[in-house]
């Protein structure tokens, strides 16, 4: 069977258990060696074929598929973060479909921008601030479908995580200046966010820029925007005393 899994956002513990498992006894691994931490191949066994599909191309991955399930083989294709976002892993899965073959799954895994919120702290999600996340990326040479311009996208408010961005900062934050209409809105840079090297910035987007240059920070990186990093909120209902619900019933004040 051929397993796409999630390697986790850089610390090799944030792998799920099954992503583990299925490692340990894979026959063939196939792995993104430019983003996956390289502790993870000390979990395979000694007899596991390792390929780093760093210099692979897409029929080269998929050839190596082919013979391996040919030969009644397990094979573990490692993606960082979660293989559902930002992957490329359908293009995958539509050549083994094109090929017969059916018997393959996806694991899920921690994502690098659930990774990122985590190292600073904060929760994306904070009543009266927002209740929206919007994961995106800036234009670049893959391009964005209409509509979903930073700019356009910015005008919504909600907390943002931008992937795959990071060394088209300028950019980036200009777009995202003339969508919220201020330079004031927090900011922060998470590089190889729960890696041993992780290092964050905060700023604003008034100030972001110089401050990302300055670390020369152009790679692997996560921008999250939003007022959920610094500012005021309201206390959830969740555990507000006065609040009654399904398990428990509020307090009279």
């Amino acid at each position: 069977m051929i397993h796409f899994v999630g390697a986790g956002p850089g610390d090799p513990d944030l792998i799920t258990l099954k992503g583990r498992r299925l490692l340990e006894n894979t026959d063939i691994c196939i792995y993104a060696g430019s983003l996956v931490s390289k502790e993870h191949l000390d979990f395979l066994k000694d007899s596991c074929e390792v390929y780093d599909s760093a210099g692979m191309n897409l029929d080269e991955v998929l050839e190596v598929m082919k013979r391996g399930y040919s030969e009644g083989l397990d094979i573990v294709r490692l993606h960082t973060g979660d293989p559902t976002i930002y992957g490329a892993i359908r293009e995958q899965m539509d050549g083994l479909l094109d090929m017969g073959i059916e018997d393959f799954e996806v694991v899920p895994g921690v994502s690098s921008f659930t990774g990122a919120c985590s190292a600073i702290k904060r929760e994306f999600t904070l009543p009266s601030v927002s209740q929206t996340v919007i994961l995106t990326r800036n234009a670049g040479r893959t391009p964005v479908p209409e509509g979903e311009d930073l700019e356009e996208l910015a005008r919504h408010k909600a907390s943002m995580a931008i992937f795959l961005s990071v060394q088209n900062i300028s950019d980036v934050v200009a777009k995202l200046i003339r969508g919220y209409g201020s330079e004031d809105v927090p900011v922060a840079v998470v590089y190889k966010a729960t890696w041993a090297d992780q290092e964050i910035l905060y700023g604003t987007l008034g100030d972001i820029v110089d401050k990302v240059k300055a670390a020369n920070i152009n790679k692997m990186s996560q921008i999250l925007v939003g007022y959920f990093i610094e500012g005021e909120y309201e206390l959830s209902k969740l555990y507000d005393k006065t609040f009654t619900h399904k398990f428990r019933k509020g307090i009279s004040e």
